[in-house]
């Protein structure tokens, strides 16, 4: 109900995901009834094996306070939608509106999985020959040496899921790759990593400029560090193509050239066109949570819904359990935990 786009875009994608993926788990769609059914039957779903809808009466917005909407809007359709992944009514919930409250809203309903301290936001980003997971891009910004340890095992699994990567490489974003660079939290962090062995396809640290050339698969790093990383990223391509189209517009030879050049710029532009990877995973909860952009149209909500039923049928929560387990008999040892 809180997208850009409206309701009717995410009817209109859950048509979609119904049409283009058969083994698709069941959805509910969860808002207010009277907007809801009329735009199902529009797209034909009223009636569909697959579809159900939750009755929420109310709207997380963009500009509520965290704590407060939680406590007051209780009939939230981000609420409830939460709520029903915590009855177990559903497995996963997929979500355009308020991240900050999603991430809270998440974290206190649902709770960590065990042995996980904090759950990380994972992002798909591109880069050269393909793309790479970015770990954590905002939801945990003050980070100990294991939530890191956590992030490249949560980072690992969701890497070999949703970019088919059988052993990715993992990464630890810091200031220079010679060992004595960083501070205390990427030292620790760095000698823990190499203390898991084969647990995770550690590579060591990487510096800015090796984040979009192909040497990782995973980049792992705290929320604080990760969130600008991604808004420095977004905004940097914007500068770009909006100053590219200003000088390609600025005469008629350029602009002559441009048509010519048409075919690389559509290239480009499927090239790293967010659509494909429709949200980023809050990992590490018992249960799924999958935050796409607020913007996110028909496409890319589609391919949210279709990797949140994968999350589902591939059971990445007891997997990710499972190797957490190992990790922490290695790290917490010689770890402060609070």
């Amino acid at each position: 109900m809180g997208g850009d786009l409206g309701p009717s875009e995410v009817i209109a994608a859950l048509q979609l995901a119904l049409r283009e993926f058969p083994s698709l788990c069941p959805v509910t769609v969860v808002g207010d009834q009277a907007i809801l059914n009329p735009l199902l039957a529009a797209q034909g779903l009223a009636g569909h094996e697959k579809v159900t809808v939750f009755h929420a009466s109310e709207v997380i917005r963009p500009d509520d306070e965290v704590m407060a909407a939680i406590k007051r809007k209780k009939d939230a359709s981000m609420l409830r939608a939460i709520e029903l992944v915590k009855d177990g009514t559903a497995s996963a919930v997929v979500s355009t509106g308020n991240t900050k409250i999603l991430v809270a809203a998440g974290t206190l309903k649902l709770k960590t999985l065990n042995g996980v301290e904090r759950p990380a936001l994972a992002p798909v980003i591109p880069r050269d020959q393909g793309h790479f997971i970015l770990i954590d891009a905002g939801a945990n910004p003050d980070c100990r040496p294991e939530h890191l340890v956590h992030n490249a095992i949560l980072g690992n699994h969701y890497c070999q899921l949703e970019l088919g990567v059988a052993s990715p490489r993992i990464g630890l974003l810091t200031i220079g790759t010679e060992e004595g660079k960083g501070n205390s939290l990427i030292h620790e962090t760095h000698e823990a990593l190499k203390r898991l062995g084969s647990l995770v396809n550690y590579v060591g640290p990487i510096e800015g400029f090796q984040v979009f050339s192909n040497h990782v698969d995973v980049v792992v790093c705290d929320g604080f560090t990760g969130n600008i990383c991604l808004k420095s990223w977004e905004s940097l391509s914007k500068f770009f193509r909006n100053e590219l189209r200003e000088q390609i517009s600025s005469n008629l030879l350029r602009k002559a050239g441009a048509f010519l050049a048409q075919g690389a710029f559509l290239g480009l532009k499927r090239r790293i066109q967010p659509e494909r990877y429709g949200g980023a995973p809050l990992l590490g909860l018992r249960g799924g949570v999958i935050k796409a952009h607020g913007s996110a149209n028909r496409f890319a909500l589609m391919n949210a819904m279709h990797d949140a039923s994968e999350f589902i049928r591939v059971e990445l929560n007891h997997r990710i359990e499972t190797d957490i387990a190992r990790a922490n008999e290695v790290v917490r040892p010689a770890s402060t935990v609070a």
